[in-house]
């Protein structure tokens, strides 16, 4: 097993590919970029589609969330971003 580092866009929702069984561990801002770190099978060569949601503090949310992963502060604190991962079934 080996932590990777994946980068993330602020946007509402995006696919990151990961290695199956991937165990995300969390999401963190390093210098200026978004960026998730998942515990992986460095022999795994296969990769599944993960959806992942950021919503900013006070911004609404439609059905289920997710599964929470981190929140996250930009500009000193001043943007408040909460990062999660959906259901699969939500990529449909």
């Amino acid at each position: 097993m080996i932590i990777y580092k994946y980068p993330l866009v602020i946007t509402d929702t995006q696919t990151v590919h990961l290695p199956y069984n991937a165990k995300i561990l969390t999401a963190q801002m390093q210098g200026e970029d978004l960026r998730l770190w998942a515990l992986v099978d460095e022999l795994e060569n296969l990769s599944q589609p993960v959806k992942i949601a950021i919503y900013g503090t006070g911004n609404p949310i439609e059905g289920d969330a997710g599964t929470y992963i981190s929140t996250v502060q930009l500009q000193g604190g001043g943007l408040i971003f909460h990062v999660f991962e959906k259901a699969v079934s939500d990529l449909l």
